[in-house]
């Protein structure tokens, strides 16, 4: 089979609700790549941010495997000799009392929901049902039903109503109007991107989350962090949050937290949050399962034993510097944080975003457009500086073919 064989197959049997760039991946290993007629390739978008420890890295593999060959999945009707393990090793490692494991990100920010409106009821005094949760424009937060209810995007929530109700929206990075929405009794929680990836690494003033979570204290509404994409070393810090010395009263965590290897995804809170939650009350029956523990450790120990989150930091800048040194009309800006970073493309003679990852494909390099004139560059954390700027020098020869 060709290249265009295994695409028509997918497009054949799968649901439409992707746009891939055409290029078929068989195999990976650390930040590299390889398509099915064996071309390499750099992965700048690693999987959007799960694989920030690189592909197929043997310590996650090799946990993974020893865990399916002995014990799997147990539900959590049975206790079982790893969950216990991670959970003690997860809470230590971000500084809070309790964690409840799920599989995917999105999952974790309804997991998250649920329980910002539980402590609402339970310790707040919000009247039952009347519990309000603040989001900002722009945000990305999954696609289930609840959260495209609290979307901006029409292509994420349009034709998908009637709507989950109890969400206040408002314009990211604007102190103003959150402290506005804030001085409501009913609301329970503000549910925030460090940096909003998704609609573009927008990145917010400095001060914007500090200044958040205090006005957060000062009105006794629950700071919740969408760190699913940002944390895990991505921006430079352990967490996106750290940079501003904040520590959200709800941490979501996913991607990344399973190494790309097997899903898992977390949300961290202290027992005065997390014990609102009873038995039976929210589950999900591979959520902590043992495979996925196991690779959990090992995930955050790579990023932790390899210097990842100072790889990210150092990087981070040379990569923004190499990319504002670009000599072309089409690069409008260049804005992010850490190794989670963008380029604003101006159209040229017809040529956008798309065209551009189709020339850096071509010279091998690969990432994806968001929102049609952003192109994302992420690449794994595990990246060195004369990788970095070999695929520096792919990205500037495919802006400047345009011109």
């Amino acid at each position: 089979m060709n290249r265009e064989d295994y695409i028509a197959r997918e497009e054949r049997y799968g649901a439409h609700n992707y746009h891939p760039l055409p290029v078929v991946l068989q195999r990976g290993k650390g930040i590299f790549v390889w398509d099915t007629d064996g071309r390499k390739y750099y992965d700048f978008l690693s999987a959007y941010s799960a694989v920030n420890q690189g592909h197929c890295h043997h310590r996650i593999v090799g946990a993974v495997c020893e865990q399916a060959s002995r014990l799997a999945l147990t539900s959590r009707a049975f206790y079982n000799d790893v969950l216990g393990e991670w959970e003690e090793f997860v809470t230590r490692f971000f500084g809070y009392d309790k964690v409840l494991p799920m599989n995917t990100g999105a999952e974790a920010d309804e997991t998250a929901l649920k329980l910002c409106r539980k402590w609402a009821y339970m310790k707040k005094g919000v009247p039952e049902g009347e519990a309000k949760i603040i989001v900002c424009d722009g945000n990305f937060h999954g696609r289930t039903i609840t959260i495209v209810s609290m979307s901006t995007d029409p292509d994420a929530f349009g034709g998908y109503g009637p709507f989950t109700p109890g969400f206040v929206k408002i314009r990211y990075n604007d102190l103003a109007e959150l402290e506005s929405a804030l001085n409501d009794p009913t609301v329970a929680g503000f549910l925030v991107e460090p940096i909003q990836g998704e609609a573009g690494v927008y990145v917010p003033d400095e001060g914007y989350l500090r200044r958040a979570y205090e006005l957060c204290r000062k009105h006794n509404v629950l700071f919740m962090a969408d760190e699913v994409q940002t944390g895990i070393g991505r921006t430079g810090r352990m967490l996106a949050c750290d940079h501003e010395d904040v520590r959200p009263d709800i941490l979501i965590l996913g991607k990344a937290l399973g190494g790309g290897v097997v899903p898992i995804s977390a949300v961290l809170a202290d027992d005065d949050i997390m014990l609102c939650i009873k038995p039976g009350e929210h589950g999900s029956t591979f959520g902590g399962n043992p495979v996925a523990c196991r690779a959990s450790v090992a995930a955050l120990e790579v990023v932790r034993d390899e210097g990842l989150v100072e790889n990210a930091e150092r990087l981070g800048h040379v990569f923004r510097e190499r990319m504002r040194g670009i000599r072309s009309d089409m690069i409008e800006l260049v804005r992010g944080k850490g190794l989670l970073n963008a380029v604003v493309v101006r159209p040229r003679n017809g040529k956008e975003a798309w065209d551009v990852c189709l020339a850096m494909r071509d010279r091998g390099v690969l990432a994806k457009p968001t929102h049609g004139h952003i192109i994302r560059f992420a690449p794994p954390l595990i990246i060195s500086e004369e990788e970095l700027l070999d695929a520096c020098r792919i990205i500037e020869d495919s802006i400047r073919s345009f011109d």
